[in-house]
């Protein structure tokens, strides 16, 4: 098996089809044929399906997919470190976050990196919690700010707390609200593999009711605008109301909904140099910084 075979089936995996991966990757197509079957043969099982105009994953080209992604993720990182050793003058960093955070701080910290590391590419994914656990597990980011789960399988450090808090078009009439008081109104959901939908249902079903979606699968931005239009209410970190003035913010009965974030990365593949100096810089950075209203530096 070689790393260039991987990379023709991931190419292919990819476009489903072999003369577009062939042309992709820059190579005669029946060479690229012959490489995908060697690989085959090695493996000792079919990793596509060829009907004619239909090119498909069979059961274990699905289960090489994965591990394809991550070793020439690792190769490629493996790279960024040996060049790294001359110094950080240039390379990549390639760091999720969630809408949450993205809009607020993160931005400030990209900033401070740039400034420090000029010669060092960003490269940025916004995207939900469970998502950016997926893509760092899978080698596709070095680093990400995630939430906190009891099912999470990367390392992480705690840096913040944050409350979450009922996002609503108008007030709700009390300084705080319980849980079961929102029993009889509409909610705005977000999509699958954010963090916040989890969390909202579960919370939900634990003060005893169901949660009634009015609309669901939208991303930070959008159910904010849809919190907006009184479409219904939404479970939101509270930091993410400071530049929407158009929402009314309304804490939950203490202990109420908190939730902890942290910078994870991969168990198995330490950080390259340019990732460990991302997280020092960040680290730098929240110890210095006023922290929003619900949102608290933990110690690390």
């Amino acid at each position: 098996m070689t790393l260039q075979q991987l990379a023709y089936f991931l190419a292919v995996a990819r476009t489903r089809h072999f003369t577009r991966a062939a042309e992709e990757s820059h190579v005669a197509q029946p060479s690229l044929s012959k490489q995908v079957q060697a690989l085959e043969r090695e493996l000792g099982a079919e990793l596509f399906t060829r009907a004619r105009g239909n090119v498909a994953l069979t059961p274990a080209g699905e289960a090489l997919l994965p591990i394809a992604l991550r070793i020439l993720s690792d190769v490629d990182t493996a790279h960024l470190e040996v060049a790294e050793l001359v110094g950080l003058r240039s390379g990549r960093v390639r760091v999720g976050a969630p809408p949450s955070l993205c809009g607020s701080l993160f931005a400030d910290v990209l900033k401070r990196y740039h400034d420090a590391y000029p010669g060092i590419r960003l490269l940025v994914t916004e995207s939900g919690s469970r998502d950016l656990e997926r893509d760092v597990t899978a080698g596709a980011l070095d680093l990400a700010l995630v939430i906190v789960s009891p099912s999470m399988s990367l390392s992480a450090v705690p840096l913040l707390s944050e409350d979450l808090v009922v996002a609503s078009a108008a007030p709700l009439g009390k300084e705080r609200v319980r849980l079961s008081d929102l029993r009889d109104e509409p909610m705005v959901m977000f999509r699958e593999g954010y963090d916040l939908r989890e969390t909202t249902v579960a919370a939900c079903h634990e003060a005893g009711f169901a949660p009634r979606f009015s609309v669901e699968g939208g991303e930070m931005d959008a159910v904010l605008r849809f919190v907006e239009a009184g479409l219904g209410i939404a479970l939101v970190p509270s930091m993410v109301l400071a530049t929407r003035p158009l929402l009314h913010g309304t804490p939950l009965v203490a202990p109420g909904i908190k939730r902890t974030i942290a910078l994870a990365h991969r168990t198995d593949v330490a950080p390259t140099g340019a990732a460990r100096a991302f997280r020092s810089v960040l680290s730098g950075y929240l110890r210095g910084a006023e922290m929003p209203s619900g949102v608290r530096l933990l110690e690390h």
